[in-house]
C-alpha cells in the first residue's frame, strides 16, 4: 500500500510560480519494492476536462516526460533518499489552474497507467 500526499498548491498570479510537492509513504517501501522503483507523475484536472498527465520521471530521474503546454516552464524532480517528487511551476498561465494529483506506478512507463493516487492539491492562477 502507497500512500501520497500532495502540498503546495495555491493561489498565484500570472507569471508567478509555485514549488508542489508530493511525500510517499507505506510499508510497501520496506517489505516490496523501495520508492525508487516507481515511476511517478503529475497529473492535473480543470473544471469540465479530462485529466492530464503534465510530467513524468523514471525511477532514477534520468527520463523525463512534458506534456507541450508547459514544457520550459515546469519541472519534474526527485528525492528518492526523502521518497519525495516535486512541481517547479514557473510563468504560470491562467490556462494552468486546476487540481494536481500525484501519482505512482511500478509498470515504468511514463504514460502508462499509474497505481496509486493522492488527493490534490489546488492550483489557481489569476489573470
Amino acid at each position: 500500500q502507497v500512500q501520497l500526499v500532495e502540498s503546495g498548491g495555491g493561489l498565484v498570479q500570472a507569471g508567478g510560480s509555485l514549488r508542489l510537492s508530493c511525500a510517499a509513504s507505506g510499508r510497501t517501501f520496506t517489505s516490496g519494492p523501495a520508492f525508487i522503483s516507481y515511476t511517478m507523475g503529475w497529473f492535473r484536472q480543470a473544471p469540465g476536462k479530462e485529466r492530464e498527465l503534465v510530467a513524468s520521471i523514471s525511477g532514477i530521474g534520468v527520463t523525463t516526460y512534458y506534456t507541450d503546454s508547459v514544457k520550459g516552464r515546469f519541472t519534474i524532480s526527485r528525492d528518492n533518499a526523502k521518497n519525495t517528487m516535486f512541481l517547479q511551476m514557473n510563468s504560470l498561465k491562467p490556462e494552468d489552474t486546476a487540481v494536481y494529483y500525484c501519482a505512482a506506478d511500478l509498470q515504468g512507463a511514463l504514460r502508462g497507467n499509474f497505481d496509486y493516487w493522492g488527493q490534490g492539491t489546488q492550483v489557481t492562477v489569476s489573470s
